[in-house]
């Protein structure tokens, strides 16, 4: 007679717990158990418990292979119960203990084999049964999940909705309870105070900054007070929303004919323009993807959008000043070039067309697409190439969590009719355009953050804050992801002949990069620092980059002036002819406002599930010596949270957004 022990972990997610029947049968190289019911006299599978079992067997079954897990009503006429099982572990008759990760959902009739034991790549399964398991594991996750594309010219996602997205892959009952409370307590503030129907415009700048009574920050007190002055405005392109797109300028662009003489005011007594240049104090901020772009129709007429260019120089007292800013591409009279010695208004509207395009760009390119559509591609190839078995598997999934249903979200709800993209001025069709047109600047480089800060020219400007902490983070996860990458391949050759790994790279280059042998994207691994390389892109994209990007958006943009997705009139034609009137009339209603504050706040808030960078609550590796790895890279995350936090307390405007403390390991929101 053989004992095996299990032990039966419930999750923690609402309404987890069942009164069905779990049928266990195990399976091993030398046969199976029968099939045993789990039961104890005083009840199983409630919220977060582990029960322990006994499974008798005639004799040893040999190496455990598979367990299969069956649900079976417990009683014909009740209501169904499902069970969120995270892990099973088995101790054999030999002593060994087995870890069988779950963590999914398990309805009536459901039929479940789990794979345990340490990671395997698929040229080390030997055995017929597990050889057949992992064969018709892809197959049946090949028919689940199932790509879609907008019309082939962007990174193809799942054709899930939010209606049918798998169980195990859907949001936690929780996050969506407290994301639409946060909505609509808002929207009942803003009904309250009768903004949110209004089709009124803004009296006054002040007015603009009391939409919410209490959702304010620090930093969105900052931004009201200070969105007018021009080093602030210049520390922005560094520091705030969209760190992505400012470059060093060697050369003026020839449709920007700024002269010597409409910014010698603004540089060092002495200097000229060229001699800036040369130093490396000049930086361009050149818009010009927009260009064509027809604006949505608002109110019988088509919006004009523009695509400025802005000249940036970096003074001796190390601030970023913007001088000298064209609102549309083609130089014309009415067309002008506005500088820092203009009119107040004239030149707070000429900063506030380059602010409204920037959002545009933030939320259409660098944060939807760049983060939340790449890495979508990134989760439905592993999901449908590499089994939950491979170490690559166990290592990525718990950074792809809810992706999809995030992501079939925001197709549902930002693009569709009544979403954020519709109330701006570009409108849907707009913003897939503008993502088209960026699609051919989506290169491996550009997500691999040392080489997209050296290519943008920016190694050495001070007080970049967003890259001193991303690099630090970059050499972190890289350190990690090789330790981890080093244990499991042992030379280049293993990786080489890894048919699942090279597999869910293949996918990608096709699905996310669009088979274009110019975005430098692999199309197949070689040597394992070709893999610890794509790795750490992989969660450095989908944990920091996110981070960067998203969470500074309530911040920033709660107040119109300082960045708006929508501008109701045409930029100035001439100079000397606009007023705080003119101002007031440019930005957004009350209505239109209030509604874009709402959503920014649900998407940048803290959610009592979030899973920081460095955590790994789903246990999917057996082996300790992976265990403590994960230890180290929490505790070099951890130190780096701390230096942050110093560097910050002495900052007039603290640099938060990379800190650890504040990354989630995943796009939750």
């Amino acid at each position: 007679m053989a004992e095996y022990q299990l032990k039966v972990t419930t999750g923690g997610r609402s309404f987890a717990v069942t009164f069905d029947h779990i049928l266990i049968t195990l399976l091993g190289s030398e046969g199976q158990s029968e099939k045993s019911q789990l039961n104890h006299w005083a009840g199983d599978f409630m919220t977060e418990t582990t029960e322990t079992y006994t499974i008798k067997t005639s004799s040893s079954l040999g190496k455990l292979l598979l367990v299969k897990v069956e649900k079976r009503p417990w009683f014909l006429f009740f209501p169904e119960n499902d069970l969120f099982c995270t892990k099973i572990t088995v101790t054999t008759p030999e002593g060994e203990t087995l870890l069988f990760p779950c963590y999914r959902w398990l309805s009536n009739h459901d039929i479940v084999e789990l794979r345990g034991g340490k990671a395997m790549k698929p040229f080390e399964d030997d055995h017929p049964l597990l050889i057949e398991h992992r064969k018709n594991e892809l197959a049946s996750k090949k028919g689940l999940f199932q790509w879609a594309s907008y019309s082939g010219e962007i990174p193809h996602h799942s054709n899930f909705t939010t209606s049918n997205v798998p169980a195990e892959i859907r949001l936690s009952p929780s996050r969506v309870i407290e994301a639409e409370k946060a909505f609509y307590t808002g929207l009942f503030e803003l009904l309250l105070k009768g903004m949110l129907q209004s089709e009124e415009s803004w009296q006054s700048i002040e007015d603009v900054k009391n939409i919410f009574w209490i959702r304010k920050t620090q930093i969105s007190e900052y931004v009201c007070d200070h969105w007018k002055d021009d080093d602030f405005y210049g520390y922005q392109f560094l520091n705030g929303v969209n760190p992505c797109l400012i470059k060093r300028c060697s050369e003026l662009p020839p449709n920007f004919p700024v002269t010597e003489e409409m910014v010698k005011p603004f540089l060092e007594n002495g200097s000229t323009l060229d001699n800036e240049m040369k130093k490396g104090n000049i930086f361009l901020c050149d818009h010009k993807i927009l260009s064509g772009i027809p604006g949505k129709e608002y109110h019988g007429e088509k919006l004009s959008v523009p695509a400025p260019l802005c000249l940036l120089y970096l003074n001796p007292e190390k601030k970023l000043m913007p001088i000298a800013i064209q609102v549309h591409q083609q130089p014309a009279e009415d067309n002008p070039i506005f500088l820092p010695s203009d009119s107040e208004t004239d030149w707070l509207l000429a900063k506030i067309f380059v602010k409204n395009v920037n959002m545009m760009m933030h939320q259409a390119i660098n944060h939807l697409k760049n983060t939340h559509f790449v890495s979508e591609s990134w989760a439905m190839s592993l999901l449908r190439n590499v089994p939950v078995i491979h170490p690559i598997y166990k290592l990525l999934i718990s950074h792809f969590r809810w992706i999809l249903h995030i992501n079939a979200q925001a197709r549902e709800i930002l693009l569709g009719p009544k979403g954020s993209f519709a109330l701006s001025s570009l409108g849907v069709d707009g913003t897939i355009e503008l993502m088209r047109r960026a699609q051919p600047e989506l290169t491996y480089s550009s997500l691999c953050f040392p080489e997209h800060i050296r290519n943008r020219g920016l190694e050495s400007i001070p007080d970049f804050y967003y890259r001193d902490d991303g690099l630090k983070i970059w050499d972190i996860i890289h350190r990690f992801a090789k330790a981890v990458l080093g244990h499991f391949y042992r030379s280049d050759d293993e990786v080489v002949k890894d048919s699942e790994l090279q597999g869910w790279l293949q996918e990608i280059f096709t699905r996310c990069f669009l088979e274009s042998k110019s975005s430098g994207c692999p199309e197949t691994f070689q040597t394992v620092e070709e893999v610890v390389k794509f790795i750490t892109m992989v969660i450095f994209t989908v944990s920091a980059q996110h981070a960067a990007i998203n969470n500074p958006q309530f911040d920033y943009q709660i107040f119109a002036p300082n960045g708006s997705l929508l501008l109701r009139k045409p930029s100035p034609t001439a100079k000397g002819q606009s007023s705080m009137k003119t101002l007031l009339e440019t930005l957004p209603t009350i209505g239109e406002t209030v509604i874009t504050a709402a959503v920014l706040f649900v998407l940048t808030r803290d959610y009592s599930d979030s899973v920081l960078l460095g955590s790994y609550p789903e246990e999917q590796f057996q082996e300790p010596e992976v265990k403590m790895l994960m230890m180290k890279f929490q505790e070099e995350l951890s130190s780096l949270s701390a230096d942050i936090k110093a560097r910050n307390a002495k900052l007039v405007v603290p640099y938060t957004y990379l800190d650890p403390s504040q990354i989630d390991a995943s796009i939750i929101k």
